[in-house]
């Protein structure tokens, strides 16, 4: 009854979850046992946003094992270490406060490796004696990961955008913007709500479902290395999905049996606005580019030889694999700059600060800095509202 229980619970938390993506979601933080764990069992860490807490817990069953619930305010992983809510504070926090250091002898604990643009594994070794080691992108690889001794496969720290979640994405945006578009439609055209949802709920998954078609286009324009926030690549994109809502609009005029030109023209711009609103940050919404939101400055990750001691900790936890090591010498060589989605990952755990940004203009973006201000929701560095 118990496991039944368990599974209804996740149908919905998952269904809500995932409709409302858009929106934080806390749960508890604190020390979760998984199985029966003993004084040396793993120690893992996650965000408290509710829906991968239980993801999390769900791939941890069979394990015996701890698992750390930080405090991110209810936001994922990534979005959390990057915005500066999975940081430093909040994992020494649940270090300390949890009674994890009275369960294990061990001093190990394992984060995922998304959150290493917003938590310093130095600063967690110098404050508690916790050493930190990067797990796997995706938490399904978190068996093979504990069977290697904690060593990870290139594709285990690669990100992948596959078609499960695509379709998360796909739903995260249909249902609000379902929803906010049927409050301003009600008062007009009522009896169009249902052809309403399918033109939105079409157009999404329809975009993210042929994202792999896209993703080429996209990435020949960032090739070119001039920004454009609505440049030929999304223009094409728009032009490709538009073309499919059109014929939604044809096809539902001919189920009504009667062809108005006011009625055909209407539902054309409106398919065309919902278009450009989920294509006009589609790099966003992706773990494989950097949003377009995040402004005009487009950074280069640049190597200082001289400071690299090899450690390869950038190789570790950078999610594109855009690092190698040298042949010739113990050097991180950052040779695949058209990957690279600026998480600033490598920069906050290069523990020789062998790594910084540098824009078109030559200017440097120190590790310092980077360590300091985290991005907001429109790409701006920030901290306590000043923008660096």
């Amino acid at each position: 009854m118990r496991k039944l229980f368990d599974r209804i619970s996740y149908f919905w938390i998952t269904v809500i979850e995932t409709l409302l993506r858009f929106f934080p979601f806390p749960a508890k933080t604190g020390m979760v046992k998984i199985g029966s764990p003993d004084s040396n069992s793993p120690v893992f860490l996650t965000c408290n946003f509710q829906l991968t807490v239980r993801r999390v817990k769900r791939a941890l069953k069979g394990i015996d094992c701890y698992l750390l619930v930080a405090n991110t305010r209810g936001i994922n992983v990534w979005c959390a270490a990057t915005g500066g809510h999975l940081n430093n504070h909040s994992v020494i926090s649940v270090i300390k406060t949890s009674g994890i250091e009275e369960k294990v002898d061990h001093k190990k604990i394992i984060l995922p490796q998304l959150a290493a643009p917003g938590v310093e594994s130095k600063v967690i070794k110098k404050k508690t004696s916790w050493e930190v080691l990067w797990g796997p992108v995706d938490i399904k690889d978190i068996k093979e990961f504990l069977e290697n001794n904690f060593t990870k496969s290139e594709q285990m720290h690669k990100v992948t955008f596959p078609l499960t979640e695509r379709i998360e994405m796909a739903i995260m945006w249909a249902f609000p913007l379902s929803v906010f578009l049927s409050l301003i439609w009600i008062p007009f055209f009522i009896d169009e709500l249902l052809a309403l949802w399918m033109q939105v709920w079409g157009i999404s998954l329809m975009t993210f479902i042929f994202y792999p078609i896209f993703e080429p286009i996209l990435l020949l324009e960032k090739r070119q290395k001039k920004y454009a926030f609505f440049g030929w690549s999304k223009l094409l994109i728009l032009i490709f999905i538009s073309s499919f809502s059109l014929l939604g609009t044809v096809i539902y005029t001919i189920i009504l049996n009667s062809f108005e030109p006011w009625l055909f023209a209407r539902w054309c711009i409106f398919s065309l606005i919902v278009s450009i609103i989920i294509v006009i940050d589609l790099t966003g919404t992706t773990p494989l580019f950097k949003s377009d939101t995040h402004g005009d400055k487009v950074f280069t990750i640049k190597v200082d030889a001289e400071k690299c001691k090899g450690t390869s900790i950038c190789l570790s936890v950078c999610p594109r694999n855009c690092f190698e090591m040298s042949e010739e010498r113990n050097l991180a060589i950052f040779k695949h700059e058209q990957d690279c989605v600026q998480c600033s990952a490598c920069i906050v755990q290069c523990p020789f600060d062998a790594i910084q940004f540098e824009d078109q203009k030559g200017n440097i973006l120190t590790p310092e800095t980077v360590r300091k201000f985290k991005l907001n929701l429109s790409g701006k560095r920030t901290i306590r509202g000043n923008q660096s």
